[in-house]
């Protein structure tokens, strides 16, 4: 398994995101609500160590239903040099994500299953929740957002550059939650990825804490894509996060 500390300045964030997450879009804020930012963005800097985690395993996707059965270490995992031929296995025993139609279609063609974490750390949501001011908790809100997103996004790279001399490309990335894939599945997910990766850790009701972490699945392959805007692959035209 992969792991990864980063600090806030690997993030390399920029007001305008922090802005376009609170909704102003191309607009920009007032100078109170900018310097709330600012202010917000620099206390980050000091304190926040956002994390991610990765685990490549071998899995076999089912259509019907829609679950990926995953939980056998993949040829990826420890070593990055190629020639896995993917074998049958037994399942019993193994998790199985009941990830959805819309899901096991962008996942269709995958060879390996990169099970993930990211956050952006207890370190942060110390600081997030000892905000009382009502703008600073919007405002932290939106930062820790896009740290966690940010992170993710690195997370990324680093499995595209494990799997660049196998010529292989990853899919989206899928979470509990979004998509028809049900939240509950984080009870089977979570485990795969040993005991509170990256430090996160599961209420009872399924949330994460820290709150801003995200988790989920990433396909990886010869012939998999991943598609530039991901709201196009829903169906769920009231999701709060749809961007189109």
């Amino acid at each position: 398994m992969t792991h990864k500390t980063l600090s806030f300045h690997d993030l390399h964030l920029t007001p305008r995101e922090v802005y376009m997450q609170m909704g102003y879009g191309d607009s920009l804020p007032d100078s109170r609500v900018a310097e709330e930012v600012a202010d917000v963005m620099a206390m980050a800097e000091e304190v926040a160590r956002p994390r991610f985690c990765f685990h490549v395993m071998n899995g076999t996707l089912h259509e019907r239903p829609s679950r990926l059965a995953v939980g056998e270490q993949g040829a990826l995992a420890d070593d990055f040099s190629g020639g896995h031929k993917t074998r049958p296995y037994d399942f019993g025993g193994q998790a199985c994500l009941a990830v959805g139609t819309t899901i096991a279609r962008q996942l269709t063609g995958s060879e390996s299953f990169a099970i993930f974490v990211a956050t952006a750390g207890m370190e942060y949501e110390q600081l997030r929740k000892q905000e009382s001011d009502p703008l600073r908790v919007f405002v932290a809100d939106a930062v820790g957002s896009v740290m966690v997103e940010r992170c993710a996004d690195l997370m990324e790279n680093a499995i595209q550059a494990s799997i660049d001399k196998l010529g292989w490309h990853h899919t989206n990335r899928f979470s509990p939650g979004y998509c028809g894939w049900d939240v509950a599945d984080q009870q089977q997910l979570f485990p795969l990825l040993g005991n509170a990766p990256c430090g996160v850790t599961l209420t009872d009701g399924q949330m994460m804490v820290p709150v801003k972490s995200v988790s989920g699945v990433i396909g990886l392959g010869l012939t998999v894509t991943k598609l530039p805007y991901p709201c196009s692959l829903c169906n769920n035209k009231g999701c709060f996060k749809r961007k189109e």
